[in-house]
């Protein structure tokens, strides 16, 4: 599997996949830069780097994420949360068939391993607040708020 690494607003992003496509996107406050791109990760990089500058709204990477088959429905349902949108777990879990599999969303939400690309980023606790997230909640209102600036006064 290759690995890259590149500076984002947010901290060191590392990027790992391989042909069968992206399976990793994490986050950390420092990390070193990679030199060279693998040209299996080079498009993965743009897309990311096109999303910190406004340029993207939607990600269109091939992904192969590690996960239970519950896991990869909750992933794919994120996916489908739009760009400056939010979704409460519960209004998650009811459009994935289960309002009662609200705690089994949120951890397969915790676990989700494609930073950004899989937006785990836009669930949101039921009462509008911002709650736990890997990355740390300052990412996750950063990234709320560079999806959607006009609600920086309300949202928060």
């Amino acid at each position: 599997m290759e690995t890259v690494n590149i500076k984002t607003p947010l901290g060191m992003a590392t990027i790992k996949g391989d042909e069968n496509g992206i399976a990793i996107i994490s986050i950390a406050d420092e990390g070193e830069i990679s030199k060279v791109i693998p040209p299996v990760l080079q498009e993965a990089v743009t897309q990311l780097q096109d999303y910190f500058d406004g340029k993207r709204t939607h990600f269109d990477l091939k992904l192969n994420p590690a996960g239970t088959d519950f896991q990869q429905k909750v992933w794919k349902g994120l996916c489908e949360i739009p760009f400056g949108k939010t979704m409460s777990y519960l209004e998650l879990a009811k459009q994935l068939g289960d309002v009662k599999a609200i705690r089994a969303v949120a951890s397969a939400n915790g676990k989700n391993p494609l930073w950004i690309v899989v937006p785990c980023h836009r669930v949101i606790g039921t009462d509008g607040s911002l709650t736990g997230y890997a990355g740390g909640l300052w990412r996750k209102k950063w990234l709320l708020e560079h999806e959607n600036p006009s609600t920086q006064q309300s949202l928060f």
